[in-house]
């Protein structure tokens, strides 16, 4: 029996398209033109041509053939085709000097009204950036901690600080030289060891103070822990000073057993 194979569908015909988004250097054309029965294919390339062209560019019947395989007979023949249909419009216009210079209009929708042209928007204004709060007035007792951060400068010339910076470090300065902190000790550890890239000298040295700070000069000591005594009781034996045998009794020292007291009475 001889085998049967499916009868495959039949192959389409006609045109097919393979398109890619063109996102630079293309010109959008009306199919109006592309697909006009009255115009030749060779007027539909010199529309498109000249559509495609920059203001200003010289379109004259020599400069396209100078570009192109067809002769300039057959450039004029395409552009009066343009011209009939309204695709091309060309003049003369004359000069102040008495001249007169070949223009050409191009028009990509014939008979349609030009779209007004709309004034480009002004670029938007910047948005102002929030002003940082100013610092509170510089009271007298923060001066000797404003002139020594005045003077970081001169020991490393990155803490070059602005005004308002001092005024809003120097309270902790005073802080450090409330605590009994030397001046000279409090340069010493805000200009030591700066890293290589410093790019905000206030916010390192507010970091510095903050996390530096020594503690008060004056801190009450921790209190003794009470000692405690551990006595043992009382033992109710006593060693007889005589015979050194223990017994029972509160002993003085010259304390004496009871067969010991009892020898020295017979004795006696």
């Amino acid at each position: 029996m001889a085998s049967t194979q499916p009868s495959a569908p039949p192959r389409a015909s006609g045109l097919i398209h393979v398109n890619v988004r063109h996102t630079t250097r293309y010109t959008v054309v009306g199919n109006h033109l592309a697909q006009h029965r009255e115009l030749s294919l060779l007027a539909k390339g010199l529309a498109v041509y000249i559509q495609s062209l920059p203001a200003g560019a010289s379109v004259g019947i020599k400069a396209i053939a100078a570009l192109h395989p067809e002769s300039e007979l057959r450039i004029a023949a395409a552009l009066r085709e343009l011209e009939k249909h309204g695709y091309v419009k060309r003049t003369k216009e004359r000069l102040p000097d008495g001249r007169f210079v070949p223009r050409t209009i191009s028009y990509n929708r014939p008979g349609a009204e030009p779209e007004p042209v709309r004034a480009t928007p002004p670029p938007p204004e910047p948005v102002p950036r929030p002003k940082r709060p100013a610092p509170p007035p510089l009271v007298e007792r923060d001066r000797p901690a404003a002139a020594l951060l005045a003077g970081l400068r001169a020991h490393e010339p990155r803490l070059l600080l602005g005004e308002a910076d001092i005024e809003r470090l120097a309270p902790g300065v005073t802080a450090w030289l409330d605590r009994g902190a030397h001046p000279e000790a409090v340069t010493r550890t805000l200009t030591a060891t700066l890293p290589d890239n410093l790019a905000h000298p206030a916010g390192l040295l507010a970091h510095r103070l903050t996390a530096l700070l020594p503690p008060p000069v004056h801190i009450a000591a921790p209190a003794p822990r009470a000692r405690v005594t551990v006595t043992s009781p009382r033992s109710p034996f006593a060693e007889c000073s005589d015979c050194g045998r223990p017994f029972r009794g509160a002993p003085p020292t010259d304390a004496l057993c009871r067969d010991c007291r009892h020898t020295d009475t017979e004795a006696a």
